[in-house]
């Protein structure tokens, strides 16, 4: 316990899974914690988790594909607390996001991927990340330290038969990610990415039946099983920490060992 204790963590994505769980583990650890999703009412739910559990934080509802939105958060997390430690860039949309009204073909192969799909998922995957950390990192230089953490996937790290505008998004954070940690290391701020596998979250769920068929579970993940949104918040939680003082510019995969076989 206490491994975040009186630091300040801006979690995106923090209405469900992966943010959800980091929001979660992030205030158990002493983290005072602000997280942001799109919808009020998944917000509100994780908040209940964190207050439950003796927590403190709150919850700010944008949209952080515009730069208004971003500024929203951002704003709201000084105002409030007068600095920021973590950011977490959790917000992301993925195959779910295919089943929602008026979004059908964002994760299609490029020829089925219109650009206004494109444009959409490049937005929220990558966008997103880029107006986080342009408002955050002068905060973070004057304080002398900070960790940002980026949630990308391995389908950053590999090519996919579909989902192009996703693997795009995703690679493209990979390397972001590397190109703060070279530029602002020497401020005391260190920039990570966190490549997860097959996570049991909503993004994901049109797919999760997969893995109830041993053979496919076996073609796709080593350990034969989807992992769990806390599996990838530890890793998270670690990054975040004073623990990884030294780790920069780092891409950590936990994706139950799909990504390190054939």
């Amino acid at each position: 316990m206490g491994r975040l204790q009186d630091k300040v963590a801006i979690v995106t994505g923090a209405g469900t899974g992966i943010g959800r769980a980091c929001m979660e583990i992030f205030a158990r650890e002493g983290a005072r914690v602000v997280g942001c999703s799109r919808t009020q009412k998944n917000l509100d739910e994780t908040l209940a988790n964190v207050e439950r559990e003796g927590g403190e934080g709150f919850v700010v509802a944008a949209d952080l594909s515009t730069p208004e939105g971003a500024q929203k958060l951002v704003d709201a997390a000084i105002d409030k607390y007068g600095r920021v430690d973590v950011l977490l860039n959790g917000a992301g949309i993925g195959y779910s996001w295919e089943k929602i009204q008026g979004h059908a073909g964002t994760m299609g192969a490029v020829t089925e991927t219109t650009p206004e799909s494109w444009r959409q998922v490049m937005a929220i995957d990558l966008d997103s990340v880029f107006y986080m950390c342009r408002l955050v990192i002068p905060h973070m230089q004057k304080q002398g330290s900070g960790s940002i953490i980026n949630i990308s996937s391995i389908l950053g790290l590999k090519g996919n038969p579909d989902a192009h505008a996703y693997t795009a998004a995703k690679g493209a954070m990979i390397n972001l990610t590397r190109s703060l940690c070279a530029s602002y290391a020497l401020d005391g701020v260190r920039a990570n990415c966190v490549c997860p596998g097959y996570i049991d979250t909503p993004m994901i769920e049109s797919h999760i039946h997969l893995f109830d068929d041993e053979a496919i579970a076996d073609r796709y993940c080593a350990m034969r099983r989807t992992g769990k949104p806390e599996e990838i918040a530890y890793g998270c939680l670690y990054l975040a920490s004073d623990e990884a003082s030294y780790t920069n510019g780092s891409v950590m995969t936990i994706d139950g060992g799909t990504t390190a076989r054939i």
